[in-house]
């Protein structure tokens, strides 16, 4: 089932419980005569005889005796109503006893299936009209589009002529009928889908189509009519757009282009043809439904009804509209031809990509590794403890120093868990994150992945630790050991060549899909905004004092005297500077991203929003400015701007960003609907959102505890913030999911890389 389509399914749980409630009339009236151990278990073969027998053996109305029409319990019909056709059921047996029963299951049924057979037109009719037309109009354009290409190469000088290499040779319009669709015998196991969808559908794949070898045009005449479309964003085209400099349409057949029209049209089929196999999951499933619940209440009532009712199933938009299961070969023969060198297993793992299979090494891996963290932090507990090291004057000088560059370990690999967390339980409560997200299908991560990566950091970090513990001078040299000291910046220096690794290793994909998404984050807001792009700065403005630990990195190893532990980065004036900067970078993100939406959507809830990231830039500023030695004054302010802005950010993420606190709700001071079936949890997020909102009262207030040092304190509030950002993007998710349920959106839009002036080609 499609979660964004599930409202627009037929309602089998609603009608089997008025199958119960017929049943238990008939039981109270009629006890069953035949003892309960003779009752068959319905076993998944009978499950599916209803609906493969029924299009295996059809029977048309002329071949049913007159003894079946006598017998016949419903009467079905079709009727139009202002152009649009619904299906009523007229049930003959009402006079019966408990009657009434029954003709309230019917009214519902039929109400069931002229719902999804509206909606299943509704998106079928979203595709280009005339499908058939269209579809060998797109084949024939992509054929001539590759041999004006390689005839356009083979006129050009031979200097100039490599850039055209990779330009296919003319290919002939492909007859994409039942014949090009032969099965290899290492098929993907999706393509048994195949075979229950003829059994399905058998009059499907009968008919060639007649009209497919079309006269071509001279291989270079089809140009003319040819647009390219340039639809890859970039901070130029940005700037371009806002001086309102003429966009540049020309075809232009470098090898480049070429490659990015190539890459655009097969993310347009993939998308189309993703599409098709939802539209054509979502008829057999429906089918299967209408069968199983009308095979169950002939079991039931005694009666004969299934195969009349099913009938006008058959006859209906949702069972007889055959154009998809077509159009889905078409898209299959012409994906394969022209983008995978007419090798079928190579083009189907694109058209129809595999699930991620959760493999057992990963999952031993993942807890060999979370095994192997929770055993290095009870060493360092023992050898902290055993040699008293807490007592010594050097704890000073290691917390100052030496803290710091560890905690960016624990910053991020405490996110990795919140999010390995959030992921674990949008799948169960069934958020399409992966659609939300954009993930390329078949590569998005689990939380076991997830974890993986991050107790593999956490090893190695409190490996170092505790290599790096010794306090000891050395008495001779009065420095401690340079290759100790060096492991913290090479464990990150390890961490950056894994992340801008370019081969195909530790989940590449993921990486340059999170790279991508952090370079519009900087460059806002000169790229489009997209919900990945506007959440990964969400997750940075919770990660402030994990980018000033990465500041603390560049002034130690740079300027400070690392060998004796030593820097004096606090009281440099550039340092302090640049702890401004940091702070304010990520708010300052989503500050121009919302500009740059309120100036393309004209929303003014993008304002409000922006108005909310630049209250907290300025509670940042003062909070950060803040010192002991500061006025009264400097503190009320500090404290007061600081105060409106966690009152608006908070009042945002209840109301805004998770769709709670509404009065009118069937939940009170809840949405309407919730994918949690327990309250309380709602409830208690908001109260800990509040909560954990006002930890800064801590910088402000010079809230301090004797047994902590200072940067302690200061990783214990950030972690906190950490954790409220983690519980935030779970609810974030689900109002995001539930909003795109609400518009149906399963698939996305992409554009084409060019377009075709097919009136221009019908006045020649």
């Amino acid at each position: 089932m499609v979660p964004e389509w599930q409202t627009a399914y037929m309602d089998y749980n609603q009608l089997k419980s008025l199958l119960k409630e017929i049943q238990h009339f008939k039981q109270r009236t009629k006890p069953p005569a035949t003892p309960a151990g003779l009752k068959r278990k319905l076993t998944l073969n009978r499950a599916f005889s209803g609906l493969t027998q029924r299009y295996n053996h059809p029977t048309s109305p002329s071949s049913a005796s007159d003894d079946d029409i006598e017998s016949q319990a419903i009467l079905v019909n079709s009727v139009n109503h202002g152009g649009s056709q619904s299906y009523q059921t007229s049930f003959l047996m009402s006079s019966d006893e408990g009657g009434e029963y029954e003709l309230v299951y019917f009214r519902r049924l039929d109400d069931e299936l002229n719902k999804v057979d509206k909606f299943y037109k509704a998106k079928v009719e979203e595709n280009p009209q005339g499908g058939f037309d269209r579809s060998v109009e797109m084949t024939r354009l992509a054929s001539d589009v590759a041999a004006s290409a390689a005839a356009l190469a083979a006129s050009t000088p031979k200097g100039a002529r490599a850039s055209f290499r990779r330009v296919p040779m003319a290919m002939d319009v492909i007859e994409e009928g039942p014949s090009s669709h032969r099965p290899s015998s290492d098929e993907s196991s999706d393509d048994k889908d195949d075979k229950e969808d003829e059994i399905v559908n058998p009059k499907v794949h009968k008919q060639k189509p007649n009209n497919l070898k079309a006269t071509r045009p001279a291989p270079l005449e089809i140009l003319s009519h040819v647009k390219m479309k340039n639809t890859l964003e970039t901070p130029r085209s940005t700037i371009k757009g806002l001086l309102k400099h003429p966009v540049q349409t020309e075809l232009n057949f470098t090898k480049q282009n070429l490659r990015k029209v190539e890459d655009q049209l097969k993310r347009a089929f993939v998308e189309f043809y993703q599409k098709l196999r939802l539209l054509k999951n979502y008829s057999f499933l429906n089918t299967l439904a209408f069968s199983k619940i009308m095979k169950k209440y002939d079991k039931i009532t005694s009666r004969n009804a299934s195969k009349s009712y099913m009938k006008m199933v058959d006859n209906s938009y949702l069972g007889s509209f055959d154009e998809i299961t077509i159009l889905m070969e078409r898209v299959e023969a012409t994906f394969i031809k022209h983008f995978s060198n007419s090798n079928r297993t190579k083009g189907m793992k694109v058209l129809r990509p595999q699930a991620m299979r959760e493999r057992h090494r990963t999952t031993f891996s993942t807890g060999f590794l979370a095994g192997c963290s929770v055993a290095l932090i009870l060493a360092l507990i023992l050898i902290i403890c055993a040699r008293n090291i807490m007592d010594k004057r050097a704890v000073t000088k290691y917390m100052d120093t030496m803290f710091p560059l560890y905690s960016l370990f624990g910053y991020i690999v405490l996110h990795m868990v919140m999010y390995a967390s959030n992921i674990y339980f949008w799948r169960r409560y069934q958020v399409n994150y992966s659609f939300i997200f954009g993930f390329k299908q078949g590569t998005e991560l689990g939380y076991r992945e997830v974890l993986l990566l991050g107790f593999g950091l956490a090893v190695l970090a409190l490996a170092i630790v505790l290599l790096n513990l010794d306090m000891e001078m050395d008495p001779k040299t009065k420095d401690y050991g340079t290759f100790t000291e060096l492991l913290p910046l090479n464990l990150v220096l390890f961490v950056f060549i894994i992340l801008f690794c370019p081969f195909n290793i530790i989940y590449r994909s993921n990486r340059f899909f999170f790279l991508t998404s952090l370079f519009h984050c900087i460059c806002a807001p000169l790229y489009k905004v997209t919900l990945p792009d506007f959440f990964l700065a969400d997750q940075f403005t919770s990660q402030v004092q994990a980018l000033r630990s990465f500041e603390f990195y560049i002034c130690y190893y740079v300027w400070g005297d690392f060998q004796h532990r030593e820097n004096r980065c606090e009281e440099s004036k550039v340092y302090e500077t640049f702890l401004f900067i940091v702070a304010v970078i990520p708010y300052w993100s989503r500050f121009l991203q919302c500009l740059r939406r309120l100036y393309e959507e004209r929303d003014p809830m993008q304002g409000y929003n922006g108005i909310k990231y630049f209250l907290t830039i300025v509670a940042v500023i003062l909070r950060t400015a803040n010192s002991p030695d500061k006025v009264m004054g400097w503190k009320l302010l500090a404290g007061i701007f600081s105060a409106i802005a966690a009152i608006v950010a908070t009042y945002w993420d209840l109301v805004i960003d998770w769709g709670l606190l509404q009065r009118r709700s069937k939940n009170r001071w809840l949405r309407d609907k919730l994918l949690v079936p327990h309250k309380s949890v709602y409830f208690g997020a908001m109260v800990l959102n509040v909560l954990l909102r006002f930890a800064w009262m801590q910088t402000v207030l010079g809230f301090q505890v004797s047994s902590l040092h200072k940067n302690s304190l200061m990783a214990i509030v950030a972690s906190l913030e950490i954790i409220r950002r983690g519980i935030w993007n779970f609810f974030r998710l689900e109002n995001e999911h539930l909003n795109n349920v609400g518009k149906y959106r399963a698939f996305k839009s992409v554009p084409l890389p060019f377009n075709y002036d097919e009136d221009e080609d019908k006045d020649e």
